[in-house]
């Protein structure tokens, strides 16, 4: 299990979106690698790894760090299998390593 991570304050890293969406898509990546490539993860996945307390406000950062992600080509988002934009997707997606 990946353990918790503190979030650093904001403007901790210079030019990104927020500090809590480059944690979440560092955490992201950690929790996919700690699974079989097949694997998938949800949002909230990692935003209760950053915070346990208080994941469901960074449902939205964690949404923004994976369409991060999925528009470098680290990982795919989906719905019902099907790969999907996450910034237009409706309901629940899944985050899975490119295949």
């Amino acid at each position: 299990m990946v353990p918790p991570m503190a979030l650093e304050p904001p403007g901790a890293h210079p030019g990104s979106v927020s500090a809590s969406t480059d944690q979440l898509a560092r955490r992201i990546e950690e929790l996919l690698d700690a699974r079989a490539p097949t694997s998938s993860i949800c949002p909230s996945d990692a935003a209760r790894a950053v915070d346990p307390d208080g994941w469901r406000e960074l449902m939205d950062d964690a949404r923004a760090a994976a369409g991060e992600l999925a528009a470098q080509g680290r990982v795919q988002v989906t719905q019902r299998g099907e790969v999907v934009d996450v910034a237009t997707a409706r309901g629940p997606v899944r985050i899975r390593r490119p295949r």
